[in-house]
């Protein structure tokens, strides 16, 4: 290696380093403004994050950064003509492959930011920290028109910044899909929700059409915060979240977060008369941490640990969430502690009850409230108003009703007020093109569960508990290469098949026919 390239690519490293320093500054910050902040200090919390996140900005755009990386890329040969696997540099020994992976990974953020001014960045960043905090309120008192004049200021503003990007889709919505789930499009999306609602459809009805009765009276009494996190710890321990490295809070809308190489946080929501809200709010938000926990430690010496789609993440959230938490097996293991946390809710309760109650299918408002097998049509809704949106086709007085006429088209109900409506989800805070990652999440985890399938009795191991062996598998499988690969070539590489809907739409067939007994 040439000593020119060998100082630019220290020089890098080096920025780098920096960088990622002001990014957890800024999610720490943006942790706590979403957890334990008082109300009166979350605006300069706001503004403080947003500082965090320019500067952070700053150096990844600055002129020397971008002319130093864009040498490395220019000059990658430099790198792949090898002499050995690996490249000592700023007494760290870093692996060739993986640095020649991180310098096309900084090409391709050049190319979708070079023409965004750290002015543009920093405006960007407060009028996303002011839609959260509109966002809040507006929920609050389930009023929109609280929220609507910030919400259209975003959407300006994405679509702006996206007009700027030089190697942008002539399908505008591919643009914003493409900040999500690098590689998929709006053509595979639209064929996978096609099958979904061909396919789905006539057996949701089939469903309501059933005898089976399924008990679920138990599910909404009443639990004290305190007993829920005590399940919360529980589930967490048993699916391996290592609390040597992470920790769990409470917040208005669950999610998780990863700060740095040791510390990725966990938050769950408590409603008193919805236990299982919360129980399988944390499995969900493990999986992300699992995913983050459990990476190659390589991704964070090689500045690639934030590469994953949301779509490769949503499939191991849910994953776990799913096709783990609603099993019969793992219903068998944790019914016991269960019934010992929340003795006086679950005293009359048999472990079928639980399992049965836990994925009865009834269309519902709140997608995270949502079972199993209705969940792909709220997703469904929201995509269909994300395009509405982004392509200029509705007015933003009109969301709403365009929203309540989906629900009571798709679901057969209809929203009574804003904040079991449009308000429910907090994403559109920070713009559009997330939620189809939900649902590619499930088509993603249906194909490699099969997978996972032939090589290791995987109920069994739910049955006893054995969380090592099946984390050790997504480690070797899922995890290893999610930060280097687009999310066809990832889902190809794990499974050998190109991305379909199909095991997914077999999966829920299967079950909800035996559950419901059609």
């Amino acid at each position: 290696m040439e000593k020119l390239y060998a100082d630019k690519l220290q020089f890098v490293l080096k920025e780098l380093d920096r960088a990622e320093d002001f990014s957890q500054m800024s999610h720490i910050l943006n942790f706590d403004m979403e957890t334990i902040a008082p109300e009166k200090g979350m605006e300069k919390q706001s503004e403080l994050v947003a500082f965090l996140n320019n500067e952070e900005f700053r150096i990844r755009n600055s002129e020397e950064f971008i002319s130093a990386a864009e040498y490395l890329y220019n000059n990658i040969n430099e790198l792949t003509i090898k002499d050995a696997d690996t490249v000592d540099i700023l007494e760290k020994t870093y692996d060739r492959e993986l640095l020649i992976e991180m310098i096309k990974v900084l090409h391709r953020h050049y190319l979708k930011d070079k023409n965004i001014s750290p002015k543009m960045n920093h405006e960007m960043s407060l009028a996303f920290n002011k839609a959260y905090l509109d966002w809040l309120k507006a929920k609050q008192n389930a009023d929109y028109s609280l929220f609507a004049p910030q919400l259209e200021i975003i959407s300006k503003m994405q679509n702006e910044a996206i007009m700027l990007r030089e190697d942008r889709y002539s399908n505008l919505y591919d643009n914003y899909l493409s900040d999500y789930d690098r590689g998929m499009l709006q053509e595979d999306i639209d064929k996978a929700f096609e099958s979904c609602k061909n396919r789905l459809l006539p057996l949701l009805n089939r469903i309501k059409e059933s005898k089976k009765k399924i008990r679920t009276d138990f599910m909404f009494r009443e639990v004290s915060d305190d007993a829920q996190m005590k399940m919360a710890k529980y589930l967490l321990n048993v699916l391996g979240f290592d609390f040597e490295r992470g920790t769990i809070a409470t917040t208005e809308h669950p999610f998780s977060d990863t700060m740095g190489r040791d510390d990725v946080r966990v938050t769950t929501h408590f409603y008193k008369n919805n236990f299982a809200s919360s129980i399988y709010s944390v499995i969900h938000e493990c999986g992300h941490a699992l995913f983050d926990q459990l990476q190659p430690e390589s991704n964070f010496d090689h500045h690639i640990y934030t590469e994953k789609t949301m779509g490769m993440h949503e499939s191991v959230s849910r994953f776990y969430e799913n096709r783990i938490g609603r099993s019969r097996e793992f219903i068998h293991l944790i019914y016991p502690e269960a019934k010992k946390i929340f003795s006086d809710i679950l005293n009359d309760v048999t472990e079928e009850e639980l399992y049965e109650a836990v994925n009865v299918v009834e269309p519902s408002l709140i997608r995270i409230e949502a079972d199993e097998f209705t969940y792909t049509f709220h997703i469904i809704i929201r995509y269909e108003i994300e395009k509405l949106i982004v392509n200029g086709k509705i007015d933003i007085n009109e969301y709403p009703s365009v929203w309540n006429r989906m629900y009571k088209e798709l679901l057969g109900i209809e929203p009574q007020n804003d904040a079991e409506g449009i308000l429910q989800d907090v994403h559109w805070t920070s713009g559009f093109g997330y939620f189809p990652s939900y649902a590619l999440g499930n088509m993603y985890n249906s194909m490699y569960y099969k997978t996972m399938n032939q090589d290791l009795p995987v109920s069994e191991a739910v049955l006893n508990g054995d969380f090592k062996t099946i984390n050790n598998w997504m480690r070797e499988h899922v995890f290893a290469k999610a930060d280097r690969l687009s999310s066809k070539e990832w889902i190809k590489d794990i499974t050998g098949r190109e991305f379909t809907a199909e095991d997914f739409l077999d999966y829920l067939e299967e079950k909800y026919s035996k559950l419901y007994e059609i």
